[in-house]
């Protein structure tokens, strides 16, 4: 804030008294009178944490005859063959010997809290045996991803997005890690390798940190969540999407259990 006093002096003093009697003034430090009116208000804090203590968590289950999916053909690279033992098959259904199902992307849909909140760690596809691991991820506006290139061979990152600016960059031996970031909300879109055309993954870009993604046993969580009443979604790459309503009470778990079946 710059203001203006008027200070007047008689010709004999010193220019030190000059200064002295400025820094008296406190021009820098005045504080505004008050005009009686409303003040400015000042702007709404950012949350930095999830607004709530309440959590929804369950299990994805798969319902049905397992289709015969054969082994992955790799003789195309036999660098790639070279990298496993035995045959590699897809994951494009991954079931568990108790019918859980992985890989299914699971995130509130519907009254959603907003919000910026500092995101988790950021999510890493790496390039391993001629595969994307993990088949599936979410992440936030503005993160950023990290794909790494573990194998030292020639790979591609394509993204097939819609919303968000598609990339495709070349990942070399040499390349080690990439990163890149999204900046609006888009559904799953896979993520592949032109070179190794059996390589997919799939990312979910959200404007909240409410989704997680089923794992092997078909098991997720989603924490932080405020008390109330939530539409969720489950996407599954091959099965589709479900939506199932929940109300959380606070500071509880509910508990939701899902059940995908192939499309007749």
């Amino acid at each position: 804030m710059i203001c203006t006093r008027t200070i007047t002096l008689r010709p004999a003093l010193s220019t030190a008294l000059l200064l002295f009697a400025l820094v008296l003034a406190g021009c820098a430090s005045e504080a505004p009178e008050d005009s009686g009116g409303d003040a400015a208000s000042a702007p709404e804090a950012v949350p930095t944490e999830p607004l709530g203590s309440s959590s929804i968590a369950g299990s994805v289950r798969f319902e049905g005859e397992l289709p015969n999916l054969p082994a992955l053909n790799m003789d195309a690279d036999p660098a790639c063959a070279a990298k496993h033992s035995g045959p590699v098959y897809p994951e494009i259904l991954a079931v568990d010997d108790q019918a859980g199902l992985a890989n299914v992307l699971v995130y509130v849909a519907d009254n959603v809290p907003q919000g910026p909140y500092p995101p988790a760690e950021p999510p890493v596809i790496d390039q391993q045996g001629c595969r994307y691991t993990p088949r599936v991820a979410g992440i936030m506006v503005g993160q950023e991803l990290k794909v790494l290139n573990s194998d030292e061979l020639l790979h591609n990152v394509h993204s097939l997005s819609e919303v968000n600016r598609p990339f495709n960059r070349a990942m070399p031996a040499a390349i080690k890690q990439a990163t890149f970031s999204f900046t609006d909300e888009e559904p799953a879109f896979r993520i592949k390798c032109d070179v190794h055309p059996w390589m997919s993954s799939y990312v979910g870009v959200f404007s909240h940190p409410y989704f997680a993604v089923s794992g092997p046993d078909g098991s997720f969580e989603i924490p932080g969540l405020p008390a109330g009443t939530y539409t969720i979604e489950a996407w599954h790459e091959r099965l589709g999407t479900m939506r199932s309503g929940v109300t959380l009470l606070d500071g509880l778990t509910a508990t939701v259990d899902l059940t995908f079946s192939l499309p007749e």
